[in-house]
């Protein structure tokens, strides 16, 4: 029995330059409508790569090209479309579809095949949460268990397997909508009888050490559900080759991606709300503080999403503009902080402190110097540039496949640090607080502001004026 092809990991995936040098060496295809430069491929038709993708007796595809092109074609068509190609071409070229079936050939193709059905379905799961493309599977699937019993045990082992992921993704996403229904209520309760329930983070998690453990727990485990293939689909337009069909956009595509988002929006509002909560001064300039602490620890551990977060609530204009409050907060922690995220030529002190975390990942020897959470948004824009500032198709109809390079190649790195399991100890009580407990709104957060430091202008006071009718009414 052949041995399966053996695939490195993520991390081994992409040289420095985005491309695999040795690549195709086994394929020579530069006449059947793919083009090459110095052995990297550059450009085909989209028949060209899909025929690119399907193994046969003595050629299987690179896994990075496998990864980059399943990642790609989303732009280009439905899976199930690519899908229904691809089991057509196997059937079609090993002749799996003949009576009496040679088991001599079934024994060479089938472990390939196999091997790219597993590729598909442990890296872009989402994909077979469609009945279409779960009856394509297992269609081809039978067919290859059929010839030889050998390969109905692996058949059962990866539908197994792919069936155990979508269930645990339906289940947490069952979850956060429980969670997003849970923080609605109380935000009611809390504009009828605010003391009632409100609790504060200090209360909760005096240590800022275990918040930040915590506050990275959330991060890993959403990070965890977004698929590599949700960065494309958000920004699925058309394809101009389809007869200005638009490509498919279905927003579910993306929950998890929009989840994410969701989260660090959160997180930002919860730190103002602690903050401007208080009704004495000291306690507030604490709460500053004590959030100064947790975003250091987060950028120690290298959860630079939170530690954002974090900083971008406490430079929201409800809290920035209480001048007595933050006279008591000892400041030059927070300035470090707000000069490593500091916005200014893209980002370039962030952008270092995450190839450091990215270094130090890379030689690790436990999980918790893995920990590289970037800091989401601004993945997505470099990503959304990316996309935005080349063609997805050539003049001549070919697909840009040197784009795609790129964009397998940012999205790897982030499918690389979205495998790590997290290493500090959950806390329930806390976790609990951080998703659920109720966070003010730009208004609530205003009137909250206005009431600890009085309004300073005439358009400040008029806020105030329309702020306190609004929240009587």
């Amino acid at each position: 029995q052949e041995r399966m092809p053996q695939t490195p990991p993520f991390a081994a995936m992409f040289d420095s330059s985005g491309y695999n040098r040795n690549l195709y060496q086994s394929k020579e295809d530069n006449c059947g409508g793919l083009y090459y430069h110095d052995n990297n491929l550059l450009s085909g038709s989209l028949e060209a790569l899909i025929q690119h993708l399907v193994p046969s007796v003595d050629y299987y595809p690179d896994r990075t090209y496998i990864f980059t092109f399943l990642l790609s074609s989303h732009l280009f068509m439905h899976p199930y479309e690519l899908m229904a190609k691809v089991c057509h071409l196997c059937i079609e070229q090993q002749r799996l579809s003949e009576p009496g079936l040679d088991k001599n050939r079934i024994r060479k193709i089938a472990p390939k095949i196999l091997q790219l059905l597993t590729e598909w379905t442990e890296t872009f799961p989402y994909d077979f949460r469609d009945e279409r493309m779960m009856r394509n599977l297992k269609e081809l699937a039978q067919r290859i268990a059929s010839g030889d019993e050998m390969y109905r045990k692996n058949v059962q082992q990866l539908l197994q397997n792919l069936i155990r992921k979508l269930t645990t993704v339906s289940q947490y996403e069952e979850v956060l909508a429980k969670i997003s229904a849970t923080s609605t209520d109380r935000l009611t309760v809390l504009k009828t009888k605010p003391q009632s329930i409100q609790r504060d983070i200090i209360t909760v998690c005096n240590d800022p050490y275990v918040l930040a453990q915590q506050l990275t727990h959330i991060e890993l485990e959403r990070l965890n559900y977004i698929g590599p293939e949700e960065f494309v689909q958000a920004f699925v337009q058309k394809d101009p080759l389809d007869n200005d069909k638009r490509c498919y956009r279905d927003q579910k595509k993306t929950r998890n991606l929009e989840a994410y988002v969701e989260w660090f929006n959160r997180l930002s509002y919860l730190v103002a709300t602690e903050i401007c909560m208080p009704v004495k001064k000291k306690q507030r300039a604490r709460v500053i503080e004590y959030f100064t602490d947790v975003a250091r620890e987060c950028f120690n551990i290298g959860n630079f999403n939170s530690l954002m977060a974090i900083i971008s609530g406490m430079n929201m204009s409800p809290v920035s503009r209480l001048k007595k409050t933050w006279a008591k907060v000892k400041t030059a922690k927070f300035d470090i902080l707000e000069h490593q995220m500091d916005p200014s030529s893209n980002f370039y002190n962030y952008r270092t402190a995450l190839r450091g975390a990215t270094q130090r990942s890379l030689t690790a020897h436990s999980n918790r110097e893995k920990i590289v959470i970037p800091f989401f948004s601004l993945l997505i824009k470099d990503i959304y540039f990316l996309n935005e500032g080349c063609a997805n198709r050539l003049p001549n109809g070919h697909v840009n496949f040197e784009k795609f390079w790129e964009l397998a190649k940012q999205v790897s790195e982030f499918m690389t640090w979205k495998q790590v399991e997290c290493p500090f100890e959950r806390d329930r009580k806390i976790l609990q607080y951080l998703l659920t407990v109720p966070v003010f709104s730009d208004d609530a957060l205003y009137l909250a502001s206005y009431e600890s430091e009085s309004p300073e202008n005439h358009i400040e006071k008029d806020r105030w004026k329309t702020l306190r009718f609004v929240s009587e009414v």
